[in-house]
This record gives structure tokens, C-alpha cells and sequence, in this order.
């Protein structure tokens, strides 16, 4: 990288003069390739253990004051890469949000789209959540600002994008995770006369495919969990496109204590705006385990090699770097 190259890299992503792309993808990498070890044994719980182990310990690496605000769970619930843990060998302080399997289910099963996750931001940039539910609606880029609103009906939101598309809502794909609890939503959206199209999990690489030219999807939208919402929201701040999303609270219990973890500007039971998800300058990095929409999953070319399919986003500059790595697994093999 040159001199002038280096002057356009935000400080947060330098530290002596090493962009911390590289490190995080070395991060995702690492956890694809451990999970990847167990893709259609059916244990997607060995999986997850795979991959939350390495990623972790390639954290040491990383040359950040990083703080984990949407991991793996609470510290009495999970061992490593719970919220709260500091990760990282030192330098600036960040906020770290992970997935180490996203699509655990996919995964055990052989199925497409599991990935490995991290996304970083400057301290206090993401939103921190406990690991409830949240509503969450998303389309790409180059669209009105506000062309759906989470507030709205579903055949409302399909006829503003169809008009905004210039296109008629027969022509819309809307993605969902396959739940009993959107069965309504589905009904609403086929009433309406759009295509739909389910999935069994892995709503954060669903939620990218609608910033994905040739998808097949033009708008997302249903609950899941409220990390991945972060975390999509990440991805989505760094390709352009809209997303809103709104916490699904059980009792006023979880209510509390949300406002006890997010910003004192935000009131935790109204909708939230991308950047109340994540604000500042954004990184969003992923590694494929199995291939789907977004990346190839894991290669083994020949018997010393493994190769990985990553992606890097920068939300301030709007890069998306694609990225093949071939891994020598014996230096001294024949």
C-alpha cells in the first residue's frame, strides 16, 4: 500500500500500519475451516464448538482493544466469546460482534449458506442487545430512502418497492425464514401476489442477498434473532442498502434491562433505523463454510490444501472485497 493509498484508510482500521481487513478475515477463516470439519455429521452443536474455539483464539492476533457486544451469550452461558469478554492483543478500542457459525443447522445438515461472521466498529457503534428476538425488514440499494417502513403492512411495502422498481409486485421475491410465526406474513405477501421464498435458518446471509445483484430476492422481512439483526444491519450499512428493525420483548423484565445495555437516545421499544444498529464507520467480514448466495463454502483442492471464500465490506469507503485463499496445511509435505 502506498503512502497515499494509506492516507484514505480510516485510523481505526490502521494499527502501524497494517489494515485490520486482513485480520479479520484471518479470524472468519479460521472458523470456517474448523466448523467446516463437521458440515453433514448432523452435530450442529460440535459445529458451533468448532468454530467459536478458533475464532477466539484468532483473536489474539488482532491488534485491537476489542469488547464482544453481540456473541455468543451471556458469560455465565457461554465460555468463550460471550458479551462482555475483551478479545484482541491490543490497540484501539472496538465494538466486536460475532456469529462463529451462523447457520449451525445448515451446517450439520450439508445445506447452503452457513458462514462465519465478525463485524467491527468504533466503541459504542452497535447495538447492545440481549439475545431476544427482533423485527426486521430489508431491501437493497438505489432505492427511495424509506421505500418500506417496518410500521407497514406487508402488501404495502411490496406495492412502494414494486413502484419503485418500476416493476409489478408479481414480479418481487420476498425471503423469510420458514416459522410457523410468519405464516400470516407469507399468506400476506402471496395475497399480494409476490414470490416467496423460505428458508430454513441463516437470516444474516439472507438479509445481505437483497444488496446482491442476480439473488433472486428484492426484500426480507420477518423475526429472528437480534445479534444476527446487528449484524446483517453491519453488512447492510457497508453495501448501500435499508434495513429497519424493532426488539420483540417477551415481559417488561427484558425491557428494563435493554435499556440498561443500549444508548440513553434510544428508546428500546420504538423501530430502529440502520444506524441505531450500527452507526460510524463500519467493517463486516464473513468466510463461507457451505456455498450459498454469498460465498463458496470450504474447498479441499488437493490433500495440502484448503481453500476459503471470504468477503470484506468498508461502509466508509463502500468497498467489497471478494477474496480466494489457498491454505498449506503441511509446509513440509511432499
Amino acid at each position: 500500500m502506498t503512502a497515499k493509498q494509506t492516507q484514505h484508510v480510516p485510523h481505526e482500521y490502521r494499527v502501524t500500519g497494517r489494515n485490520l481487513g486482513l485480520d479479520l478475515a484471518r479470524v472468519t477463516e479460521a472458523a470456517a475451516i474448523a466448523s467446516a470439519r463437521w458440515t453433514g455429521r448432523g452435530d450442529k452443536n460440535a459445529a458451533d464448538g468448532a468454530a467459536v474455539e478458533a475464532m477466539r483464539k484468532a483473536f489474539d492476533t488482532v491488534a485491537i482493544n476489542g469488547t464482544v457486544t453481540i456473541g455468543e451469550g451471556e458469560m455465565d452461558e457461554a465460555p468463550m466469546l460471550y458479551i462482555g469478554e475483551k478479545v484482541g492483543c491490543g490497540g484501539p478500542e472496538m465494538d466486536i460482534a460475532v456469529d462463529p457459525l451462523e447457520g449451525t443447522n445448515l451446517c450439520a445438515r450439508s445445506l447452503p449458506n452457513a458462514i462465519t461472521v465478525v463485524a467491527l466498529a468504533q466503541k459504542g457503534c452497535f447495538l447492545h442487545a440481549p439475545d431476544i428476538y427482533m423485527q426486521k425488514i430489508a431491501v437493497g440499494p438505489g432505492l427511495p430512502e424509506g421505500v418500506v417502513d417496518i410500521d407497514a403492512s406487508i402488501g404495502q411495502n411490496l406495492a412502494s418497492l414494486a413502484q419503485a422498481k418500476k416493476c409489478d409486485v408479481s414480479d418481487l421475491t420476498l425471503c423469510a425464514l420458514e416459522r410457523e410465526r410468519h405464516n400470516e406474513l407469507v399468506a400476506k405477501a402471496r395475497e399480494a401476489g409476490a414470490r416467496v421464498r423460505l428458508l430454513s435458518d441463516g437470516d444474516v446471509a439472507a438479509v445481505i442477498a437483497t444488496c446482491l445483484p442476480g439473488s433472486g430476492v428484492d426484500i426480507y422481512a420477518g423475526s429472528g434473532g437480534a445479534p444476527e439483526g446487528v449484524l446483517a444491519a453491519a453488512a447492510i450499512r457497508c453495501m448501500n442498502g435499508q434495513m429497519q428493525g424493532r426488539l420483540l420483548f417477551e415481559n417488561e423484565e427484558q425491557i428494563t434491562r435493554t435499556r440498561s445495555m443500549i444508548r440513553p437516545d434510544l428508546d428500546p421499544t420504538q423501530a430502529l433505523s440502520l444506524t441505531d444498529m450500527a452507526a460510524g464507520p463500519v467493517f463486516f467480514c464473513a468466510t463461507g463454510v457451505t456455498t450459498g448466495d454469498l460465498l463458496r463454502g470450504i474447498e479441499y483442492p488437493s490433500s495440502n490444501y484448503i481453500r476459503t471464500h471470504s468477503v470484506m465490506m468498508r461502509s466508509e469507503s463502500g468497498t467489497i472485497r471478494y477474496m480466494e485463499t489457498y491454505h498449506l496445511l503441511d509446509p513440509h509435505a511432499a
